[in-house]
């Protein structure tokens, strides 16, 4: 059951006759700080206010976290012992069965390590090797020292400072869990049934400290893993969801319910990453060109509705609208004392009664519905939830019975992510349902979420899909892998030869690139193109298609001694790219799969997607370099319009042009032009090595490639790496858009071994 807020007749009182029957008494800052952390306070020293209490990583507050200014002007709970930061305690490990924990300890703090050994006979599922973390949890897999036979499941083992009842694991039976003391709780299943498929019902239960938190990697994994099993991409047959949709059977609708906790027990900085959080969500969902229906909205002791999912049933919604509307929701403006949850659910189960009633019985059967809450558990107004909860079961499954084995127990999800310091996590478990794994997460930084909403999308079921990647915010090679999955990098060594170039994977089959990077006299065995898909990193190349026209000393005669028009390539693989996160392909100008990207409608020109992706006078764009040890992204200013003219007059001062005056000579209309600097921009410079990378631009995890880096009039620096340009020097890249029809007379054609080829549109 949630928390009430009562007063005492004597304390309220008390305040009346403190203060004249007018206002109620302020606390005061007596006894307030705390040893080695600090605190905030909600409302200053005013009652109501609440004081959060934060120490440093490795330590939690004690011996509370959170206090309330009362009525009365004191604080409660009132301090038994001088607030302080303590060292962060892990469960006790030595509960493992048939085998023993080293070093045994009355408790084990952070950075602790305890290894386990079996018991002869017995043998060793798990980790061997585990360490207290600063999130209150043990690193690595419970320890099982189990014979694992004779038994249909296998020994699910006793998790950390836990207990466990029954040790038959055979079809049927039941083991029942709990914590070891009363300073822990369970999370997870508390009771688990070995079936007829050797699996355990549920998930492995964990036993919980107040300050035990679940890990970023842990979230990552646990919740993607949850939606990746529900969730999959099917094509639409109705007009109620158009593109690709979130789908969980054929025909299913999806409806994405998002509530927000904006009550005086949650901080503001809670509120605004667990926006951001949701933002990043239907960001990456959009991004797959799915649409579900959402209703989102933040409460309190009122609910604060931003988007109506009823919307969603007349004409659709675009993401940028429902992106706007949580961005334009101020918790500044709205009243957060007290706090309703049974409102929430009851508002909930209001749009999904609507929904029913204007789709039909048999149309509804088809919809699935999740439901995310971000709140600490704290209630003072409307009950317990429990009973409307169950009400949303009995409607979407049709009947009065429930549990995880009822038939339509698939199109339910319920998740919980706890906010706050003070958590209430056994009345926020009771609230989860569906199945799939776990569904109750306790982060101490809801931002953590967004790697999760990364892995939402099972890469097999969007493994057609141009442009796709991670935003992952790391700084090691091993990550910005996964943020430019469609990077090639090209190695041509012939005699003496040796020439280092970038591409990019536009099919499973073909890289494109720049024609310089390739000499007259190169053959196909001379060249090498790595891109790593998990079944190896080095790809041997079948044939290399330089454009027709390149010709470099096209323009000798006029005093261009190096002519770069048309300055594009492309590479045919012997074997072709398998899909993953880390290897997928990026989309190209004029092609359908590009306008699916865009948002575009199907039957959208070349020229509508140019004019969305090159609208502004000063563009800004994207390329790569790539160093020994990294690869990083540069910004590349591109000059159009009236202010193209200037840009490109500085072609003039390469060194590979000497007889010429006009900057058209050898930059034709064929290349965009980027680079200089002024008080509000500086470009980066190409560097050689970045020969034949994409110029890109991103759509919210879906890259188009508009064109190829060429050329420049400076060289000003080699091997790659980050460098500004200076105020006249210049880069031109090949514009896409302009070779078009070279592109679609290789890879807009089947291949040989049957490999399909891109749609270009007509």
């Amino acid at each position: 059951m949630g928390f009430s807020v009562s007063w005492s007749w004597f304390a309220a009182l008390s305040c009346v006759l403190c203060m004249g029957g007018e206002v109620w008494c302020e606390c005061t800052e007596e006894g307030m700080k705390i040893e080695d952390g600090y605190y905030s306070l909600t409302r200053q020293l005013q009652s109501g206010s609440m004081l959060f209490y934060t120490c440093k990583k490795g330590y939690y507050p004690y011996p509370v976290l959170t206090r309330t200014c009362q009525l009365n002007g004191k604080w409660r709970p009132e301090k038994s012992s001088p607030q302080i930061c303590k060292l962060v305690e892990c469960p006790d490990p030595t509960v493992l069965e048939n085998g023993d924990v080293s070093p045994p300890q009355d408790k084990y703090f952070v950075g602790n390590e305890t290894t386990y050994e079996c018991y002869s006979g017995h043998n060793l599922r798990g980790s061997f090797r585990r360490v207290c973390l600063p999130n209150g949890k043990w690193s690595g897999f419970t320890p099982i020292c189990s014979r694992d036979s004779g038994h249909n499941c296998p020994d699910p083992g006793v998790p950390a400072g836990a207990v466990r009842i029954g040790n038959l694991f055979g079809i049927g039976d039941k083991v029942k869990y709990s914590c070891s003391n009363n300073n822990l709780f369970l999370v997870g299943s508390k009771e688990r049934t070995c079936l007829e498929n050797g699996q355990w019902t549920g998930t492995e239960p964990e036993c919980y400290y107040k300050h035990t938190y679940d890990s970023p990697l842990e979230a990552s994994e646990a919740f993607g893993s949850a939606i990746k099993e529900s969730l999959t991409t099917l094509q639409p047959t109705g007009n109620e969801q158009s593109g690709k949709n979130f789908r969980i059977s054929k025909d299913g609708i999806l409806n994405v319910y998002i509530a927000v906790d904006i009550s005086e027990s949650i901080t503001e900085k809670n509120v605004t990453d667990a926006k951001d959080t949701i933002i990043k969500l239907i960001k990456r969902i959009a991004s797959f060109t799915v649409s579900p229906n959402y209703e989102i909205f933040f409460f309190s002791s009122e609910v604060i509705e931003v988007v109506n999912i009823l919307d969603f049933l007349k004409d659709g919604v675009q993401p940028i609208t429902i992106i706007e509307a949580i961005e334009a929701f101020d918790i500044g403006d709205h009243n957060t004392a007290g706090t309703d949850l049974t409102l929430t659910f009851e508002t909930i189960l209001s749009k999904m009664a609507f929904i029913k009633d204007r789709v039909g019985e048999k149309n509804f059967t088809a919809h699935h519905h999740i439901l995310m809450l971000f709140t600490d558990g704290a209630y003072n107004m409307g009950g317990s939830p429990l009973p409307t909860v169950q009400k949303i079961k009995n409607l979407i499954y049709m009947d009065h019975s429930s549990g995880e084995n009822h038939p339509r127990a698939e199109f339910l999800d319920i998740y919980v992510f706890a906010l706050g310091i003070e958590v209430f996590d056994e009345d926020l478990q009771l609230l989860t349902t569906g199945l799939g794994g776990k569904h109750y997460f306790r982060l101490d930084q809801i931002t953590n979420l967004q790697k999760t909403f990364d892995e939402v999308i099972d890469e097999d079921a969007v493994m057609g899909l141009c442009g796709l990647h991670k935003a992952i915010d790391k700084y090691s090679y091993g990550y910005k892998r996964e943020m430019y999955p469609w990077s090639a990098y090209i190695n041509v060594e012939s005699g003496d030869s040796k020439t280092k170039c970038l591409g990019s994977l536009v099919t499973a089959k073909f890289v494109l690139t720049a024609a310089h990077c390739f000499k007259r006299n190169d053959l196909p065995r001379h060249v090498t193109v790595e891109i790593e898909d998990g079944h190896g990193t080095v790809k041997k190349v079948k044939d290399f298609f330089p454009h027709p026209e390149y010709n470099v000393s096209a323009r000798v005669d006029q005093g261009v001694l190096e002519f770069y028009d048309y300055d594009v390539a492309l590479i045919e693989l012997e074997t072709a790219v398998a899909t993953t996160y880390k290897s997928r392909t990026i989309c190209i100008p004029c092609t359908l799969e590009t306008n699916i990207a865009l948002k575009l409608p199907k039957n959208a020109t070349c020229q509508q997607q140019e004019e969305l992706l090159l609208k502004d006078r000063l563009e800004i764009l994207n390329f790569l370099t790539k160093t020994k040890n990294s690869i990083e992204e540069k910004d590349a200013y591109i000059h159009r319009g009236d202010t193209r003219a200037a840009c490109i007059k500085h072609a003039l001062d390469a060194k590979t042009i000497i007889r010429t005056d006009k900057a058209e000579v050898a930059v034709t209309e064929n290349f965009l032009c980027s680079g200089g600097r002024t008080i509000d921009y500086r470009s980066h410079i190409a560097c050689t090595g970045d020969s034949g990378g994409a110029v890109y631009k991103d759509f919210e995890h879906r890259t188009v490639q508009i064109g190829v880096v060429s050329w420049g009039n400076k060289k000003k620096c080699s091997g790659g790496g980050l460098k500004e340009s200076d105020s006249t020097s210049r880069d031109f890249f090949l514009n896409l858009f302009r070779v078009v029809p070279f592109l679609k007379s290789i890879i807009g054609v089947t291949t040989s071994d049957g490999y399909s080829p891109l749609t270009f549109l007509e």
